[in-house]
């Protein structure tokens, strides 16, 4: 019995996050980045619109200081893997070979630029959907598409959060000086 004890402490600690638990403001911030982005994307007619709230819930970070560089290299990262994707599909259409060469190529432009490894992971991901996801356009389309969804999201997202960020402190500010006056 306490073995299963032990277990179930174990899991509570792995579950309940100690240091950065999500509040109801990132809750309500969450969705309407997600919302908004998938409406202007939709708004473009992009045909795969669910991409952008994606990476509009992977822009919002800790801080908008800290949001900021991991968007930047999110969609430098993006773009070079759309572009490599394309370029492979258009010259060598899609085989193993030919993505096996992509995804290297891909990973030394990302270790040449010096991005993050989530920067990395990003423009792989773009890479396989460009070129192993079967559809009835070709790559170098494909590929445009997805660098404006995932530039859409990852706009919303920062736009959205600089401006919960200003609110924030707007709040912290009256409440200390609320506070004051007590």
């Amino acid at each position: 019995m306490a073995k299963n004890d032990e277990m179930a402490a174990q899991f509570r600690e792995w579950l309940i996050a100690k240091d950065n638990p999500p509040s109801i403001a990132t809750v309500g911030l969450s969705a309407a980045a997600a919302v908004t982005s998938y409406l202007i994307a939709r708004l473009f007619g992009l045909p795969e619109a669910y991409w952008a709230p994606i990476a509009s819930l992977m822009t919002i970070q800790l801080t908008f200081s800290a949001a900021l560089p991991v968007a930047v290299q999110n969609v430098a990262g993006t773009a070079a893997s759309a572009a490599v994707g394309a370029v492979t599909d258009y010259y060598f259409h899609t085989s193993v070979w030919a993505f096996l060469a992509a995804v290297i190529v891909v990973g030394l432009l990302c270790v040449a630029l010096r991005v993050e490894r989530s920067a990395f992971r990003y423009a792989i991901t773009t890479l396989v959907i460009v070129l192993l996801v079967p559809r009835p356009t070709g790559a170098p389309i494909v590929a445009l598409h997805r660098f404006f969804e995932v530039t859409i999201g990852i706009t919303v997202g920062l736009v959205l959060f600089a401006i919960w960020q200003r609110i924030e402190l707007k709040l912290s500010v009256k409440a200390k000086q609320v506070l004051q006056i007590r």
